[in-house]
């Protein structure tokens, strides 16, 4: 069974896998909700206070430079009259190249000239940038504005907090206060686990820009989405009823107790759909006409109208002994996010395999997740599939030395882009 409620800003989709399951029998199935920000209209986009955190290090000599300096003047001509912007850069050590501040207040052409001005020297203190870029947005922070920290890189951090794991923390840190941060990675030397962490914990987005002339385009697609979001401080809690328990959450991290899961999303995109995906045990029922499994509660902001909404739905099954029945009954939209979520896993498996310098193991995962996508798509006639099959293919082809640094990026990337059903 699926069910569909709307608000004024928000879609809520939720369904089962098998909204008819096998009676009498302890079995798990899949819950997907799915949350769909409605169309915007112009006059409604939010006002926004983003935070430019480029890399200056020496290694960003040349092209590099020259695009990050195009992509962030792009960035700045586009903002509104009400909107706030900051710039910080950093090599050995982090500066504020333009105080929080209102774009109505600053002469744009001064502030451009500033960024022109730009040059490329030193270490890479990463942190230390990203730091002070949270501080500047902390300075105007409002539930009201779409906060953003947007990170350009194409190094290491090597200088001050280094390890990936500490970025992820303060990654959560600012999810907690309703900060994403998006990062770029500029070519082939930057840290994507520590990029990627940093995204992920926050719920922003993350690119890899293999080349410098891709860089303006991400901006684009960053800014897309910044202008396009309808609410943020989502919180999506999903409860089991009468012995039904949640196991796990699939591509997204969650609190689990007992019965009760609650999981957060820091903001939701117009005409973008982001899902949550539950995998529930249920236990030996009869045949009935309908069973209640869980019920489904989501709270937000509204950017729109500046208030706290909510949204609920009950989500339930039948019970047959005919597994035919089952079967033509599954939900292909729901059996096919699991698929690719669980072929994610073996995706970042694989990862950690050739980490360790196990590139016939970790080659044979890819191999036989290539494989089962194969199936799975065959199965459920998903083109999606189709296509993460042809990606792992290529991935099991490319573990070798010459070509592990650019593919280890691609993998990760893509990684995050399915977990977080990033757009671009």
């Amino acid at each position: 069974m699926s069910v569909t409620v709307y608000d004024a800003q928000i879609r809520l989709d939720t369904a089962l896998s098998t909204p008819m399951m096998l009676a009498d029998t302890q079995q798990t199935v899949f819950l997907r909700v799915g949350l769909t920000g409605l169309p915007l209209k112009k006059q409604k986009i939010a006002p926004i206070n983003v935070a430019l955190v480029i890399d200056t290090s020496a290694s960003m000599q040349g092209e590099k430079m020259q695009r990050a300096k195009e992509a962030a003047i792009m960035a700045i001509k586009r903002l509104h009259d009400n909107d706030i912007i900051s710039v910080i850069t950093y090599d050995h050590h982090a500066e504020v190249l333009l105080p929080a501040t209102h774009i109505i207040d600053q002469d744009q052409d001064a502030i451009i000239t500033k960024i022109h001005q730009l040059r490329a020297s030193g270490q890479s203190a990463l942190y230390d940038g990203l730091y002070k870029g949270a501080k500047e947005i902390r300075k105007f922070w409002d539930n009201t504005r779409v906060n953003r920290i947007v990170l350009v890189s194409d190094g290491l951090a090597n200088v001050g907090i280094t390890a990936s794991d500490d970025f992820g923390q303060f990654g959560a840190t600012l999810a907690d206060e309703n900060i994403a941060v998006t990062t770029i990675g500029l070519g082939l030397r930057f840290n994507e686990d520590l990029m990627t962490q940093l995204s992920l914990k926050s719920d922003g987005n993350h690119a890899f820009a293999e080349n410098a002339s891709d860089l303006l385009r991400f901006f684009e697609h960053e800014f897309c989405d910044i202008f396009s979001v309808v609410s943020q401080e989502v919180t999506v809690t999903i409860i089991g009823v009468d012995g039904v328990y949640p196991l796990r959450v699939l591509g997204r991290e969650a609190i689990i107790k007992k019965s009760q899961v609650s999981i957060k999303l820091n903001q939701l995109y117009s005409q973008q759909e982001k899902y949550v995906l539950l995998e529930l045990e249920v236990p030996p029922t009869q045949v009935i006409q309908e069973r209640m499994l869980a019920g489904v509660a989501v709270v937000y902001h509204n950017l729109g109208s500046n208030t706290g909404e909510r949204l609920s739905s009950m989500i339930s099954t039948t019970f047959t002994h005919s597994p035919q029945l089952v079967k033509e009954k599954t939900n292909i939209a729901v059996m096919t996010a699991a698929v690719e979520q669980l072929a994610i896993e073996k995706n970042e498996l694989a990862v950690t395999l050739r980490d360790d310098g196990k590139v016939i193991e970790a080659r044979k995962i890819l191999v036989d997740n290539a494989h089962f996508l194969a199936e799975e798509s065959a199965k459920y006639g998903s083109p999606s599939l189709e296509k993460l099959r042809h990606i792992n293919k290529i991935d099991a082809k490319n573990l070798d030395d010459e070509h592990w640094a650019r593919q280890r990026k691609k993998m990760r990337g893509e990684q995050h882009r399915l977990k977080t059903q990033q757009k671009y």
